[in-house]
């Protein structure tokens, strides 16, 4: 099936289960795609983006009464149409308010993505009660549930694009790793989609689902580096340059060569376990990707 037809049914799906009584029908204008028929997708000024402003005539509760209710105020929202076949694939909103933009919503439909939200409102509990000076996190304005969907909605982050200086990484990296008392705490996905440089210099830094504690100093760091690099090239060859590349990206948070590269097939390691844990496999089979890299630097030791 193609990209087009599975966006498609899981709106379907999505508009079902946030606007009871629409029958699954679209009762919404769509940004225009690429691969969807123009009858689909027409054209309007109002469109920013990958995005579905949704509007029913439902007289049934909504998603849109609920938080209305728990926001305290008028809620109209965006539907962004997120890519398919993802592990923690979950609608996220735009909720808007009379005077603009009063969160992002996102909403879990499954036990993965609900223990994942959960574990993203913890985390930023924690991040509320510590003093942080680099990082930037969103707030909690509400956690709870709603026709059996958990519910999470956020402060916006002020995101605006631009360059992000390695001293900058390095130091939120460095943050984030003594939030708590349990060991080295990494934030999870730490990935360039995931963070953006705010207009005060500071980082700003989203998405915490994955937040953990207890780990290697430097799986952030290392992750990072894994992304950039599988954007690139393949998923092997990726992860070879991960050890291969281990001091240079790990040097900066004191460790040596050998600790290094092992903190960064730990991180791969990890990430594989991630992946079967989830049952989902982006890089296709670990065999294929995380054993040529460890199979490597055993031969070299």
């Amino acid at each position: 099936m193609n990209d087009a037809r599975v966006r498609l049914r899981y709106l379907d799906e999505t508009i079902g289960l946030l606007f009871p009584g629409s029958g699954g029908r679209r009762p919404y204008s769509v940004l225009p795609h690429p691969l969807l028929p123009r009858r689909l997708a027409p054209r309007a000024w109002w469109h920013p983006g990958r995005k579905v402003m949704v509007a029913s005539d439902s007289d049934e509760a909504t998603i849109e009464t609920y938080l209305s209710e728990v926001l305290g105020a008028p809620i109209r929202i965006v539907l962004h149409v997120r890519p398919a076949l993802r592990a923690n694939r979950k609608p996220i909103l735009e909720a808007h308010a009379p005077d603009g933009l009063a969160a992002f919503v996102k909403i879990g439909a499954t036990d993965r993505v609900r223990e994942l939200i959960a574990n993203e409102a913890r985390a930023l509990d924690l991040l509320a009660g510590v003093p942080l000076k680099t990082v930037v996190s969103p707030a909690v304005l509400h956690h709870g549930s709603w026709r059996d969907l958990s519910v999470l909605a956020l402060t916006p982050l002020p995101v605006r694009r631009g360059r992000i200086p390695e001293d900058l990484l390095i130091d939120a990296i460095g943050e984030i790793s003594r939030i708590s008392g349990h060991g080295s705490a990494w934030h999870g996905d730490f990935s360039p989609w995931n963070i953006a440089r705010g207009a005060d210099g500071r980082l700003l830094v989203w998405d915490w689902e994955r937040f953990a504690t207890g780990v290697p100093l430097g799986f952030d760091a290392v992750h990072h580096f894994f992304q950039r690099a599988l954007r690139r090239t393949r998923p092997a060859t990726a992860a070879r340059a991960c050890v291969a590349r281990a001091l240079p990206i790990l040097a900066p948070f004191g460790l040596s060569a050998a600790e290094a590269r092992l903190t960064a097939i730990r991180y791969l390691i990890a990430l594989a376990d991630r992946h079967a844990a989830d049952g989902h496999a982006p890089l296709g089979p670990a065999e294929h990707w995380l054993n040529p890299a460890v199979d490597f630097e055993e031969a070299l030791t």
